[in-house]
């Protein structure tokens, strides 16, 4: 499951992105990935590890959600719904 999502950019910067990636990892394991930075710079890339898939799904809606509020748009989904 994918989520990319982008903040609409100030006067003369890059916009901002956060992409949202929950996968299974090879251990039995899910692993949340939480890459974010400006397009065409730096970008800083976090990993979460979670033993159960409900665990691992309520961190990457509570991810979600939270860049949500913070005024980041959707522009890609892979694999799930996108929220109502």
């Amino acid at each position: 499951m994918r989520i990319l999502l982008q903040q609409p950019p100030a006067p003369g910067e890059a916009p901002r992105y956060v992409q949202l990636t929950l996968q299974p990892d090879l251990f039995g394991g899910w692993e949340l990935l939480r890459e974010s930075g400006q397009i065409g710079g730096r970008s800083q890339l976090r990993r979460e590890q979670y033993l159960l898939q409900d665990e691992a799904l309520a961190a990457f809606e509570k991810a979600r959600d939270a860049q949500l509020r913070r005024g980041f748009k959707m522009v890609f989904v892979s694999g799930a719904e996108p929220p109502k």
